[in-house]
């Protein structure tokens, strides 16, 4: 199970969120808007892959798997 791209997916979440923020923050409400359905889809995508991580791993293999999506992530 590759937890690698939930955990990117909930990073690319993050900052598209950061961005709509700071759109409505400044006014832009069309781009803020548009950086909210990118952040929701990212969201979907990594709730999907964690579903199927839930079915399919056990607390220990999830521990060391997501473990070691966090640390590649963080060395990027």
């Amino acid at each position: 199970m590759d937890l690698d791209e939930a955990a990117r997916q909930l990073q690319q979440a993050m900052h598209d969120a950061q961005v709509a923020f700071d759109c409505v923050g400044i006014g832009e409400l069309e781009r803020a808007h548009t950086h909210v359905i990118i952040a929701r889809a990212a969201v979907d995508s990594a709730e999907l892959v964690l579903s199927k991580a839930i079915r399919a791993l056990s607390p220990e293999e999830a521990a060391q798997k997501g473990e070691e999506a966090v640390v590649a992530l963080e060395g990027e």
